[in-house]
């Protein structure tokens, strides 16, 4: 639309008008360009203020979550493939001391009938030791267990491949030893598998929210700085200005707040990590710590979840741009 005033035929132009019109016109060009050079003078919006220090802030502080949830789904998706993995590929046979038979020779017994089984490729017998081990976690560590009756283990290696008969092992050990039980893990390994999918789903369902939590921000805070310089962009539509100009200045000053914001916020999180991966080495011998690895692992991401959490940076960044640039767009439209 333009704004030049209707002129009939012979009628000179008010004067009052003309410069009123060119005092408007003189400070949109000081919005476009430097005087003499023709280059970009300053962003219709303000390089600094309090509103864009706040919104950097909540940026920073929803991305260092949503790394952090990130890292965490991470690390429980890494555990649980570990437990499919290693539950997977071994069973247990459980031989339990009683009265009147020798354990030695129920053990070796037992293990001579897992070697003969088919599907089975290898066969290791835990010793004593070993699993008055496997107790100290719940126990203590300096206990005497000579007098318990502690079960002996054997631990047998599937070969790939091959299904075992767990059928026939089963007849066999219920036939010549009588003390002794199989344990597959089938029913421990989907109930772990269980609980780390439901994780997973819950990290993500987090991860997403904190996302929508941000373009929300980011909404507001776009509405906000519109309504703070509405009077510039009556300016702008006044020379001619496209929504689309406007827009884009809009969405190249969020897109930097949120480059700001995001990249601090991911490198905290990242920092987070690096420090829990050191602290759980340097406590990783205490029994505890122990329990925890067996589930989580050490709390190390891969160079993968590094990258995860520093791309969560990169998509806030993006989620910042893209929501300022459709709120100017229905701002300006319910203003027509």
């Amino acid at each position: 639309m333009s704004a030049e005033p209707d002129i009939q035929a012979g009628e000179a132009p008010r004067p009052g008008f003309g410069r009123a019109l060119d005092a408007l016109r003189r400070q949109a060009g000081a919005l476009f360009s430097a005087p003499g050079r023709g280059e970009a003078l300053s962003p219709v919006l303000p390089a600094r203020s309090i509103a864009g220090r706040a919104l950097v802030l909540v940026i920073v502080i929803m991305t260092f979550l949503a790394g952090v949830t990130a890292g965490a789904v991470h690390l429980i998706a890494d555990a649980s493939r570990g437990w499919s993995n290693d539950l997977s590929r071994e069973v247990t046979v459980q031989v339990r001391p009683l009265p009147g038979r020798d354990i030695e020779a129920d053990i070796k017994e037992a293990a001579e009938i897992a070697r003969r089984t088919r599907g089975i490729e290898a066969v290791r017998i835990f010793a004593r030791s070993e699993a008055e081990k496997l107790l100290e976690p719940w126990l203590g560590a300096g206990l005497d267990l000579s007098e318990l009756p502690v079960p002996r283990l054997i631990v047998l290696k599937l070969a790939s491949g091959a299904a075992p008969d767990f059928v026939a092992l089963k007849a066999a050990l219920a036939e010549r030893v009588p003390n002794a039980g199989l344990d597959d893990h089938r029913l421990w390994l989907g109930r772990l598998k269980l609980m780390a999918d439901s994780l997973v789903v819950i990290g993500l369902v987090i991860l997403a929210l904190v996302l929508v939590a941000t373009g929300l921000a980011v909404a507001f805070a776009t509405r906000g700085a519109m309504a703070g310089t509405a009077h510039i962009i009556d300016v702008l539509h006044l020379v001619g200005a496209e929504d689309r100009y406007i827009a884009r200045e809009f969405q190249r000053h969020f897109l930097r707040l949120g480059l700001r914001g995001g990249l601090a916020g991911g490198m905290l999180a990242v920092f987070f990590y690096l420090f829990i991966s050191l602290s759980s080495e340097r406590f990783a011998s205490t029994p505890g710590a122990e329990q925890v690895e067996a589930l989580f692992g050490r709390f190390s991401l891969p160079m993968g979840g590094y990258v995860s959490v520093l791309l969560i940076g990169l998509i806030v960044s993006a989620v910042t741009a893209i929501v300022s640039r459709v709120t100017v767009y229905r701002t300006l439209e319910g203003q027509d």
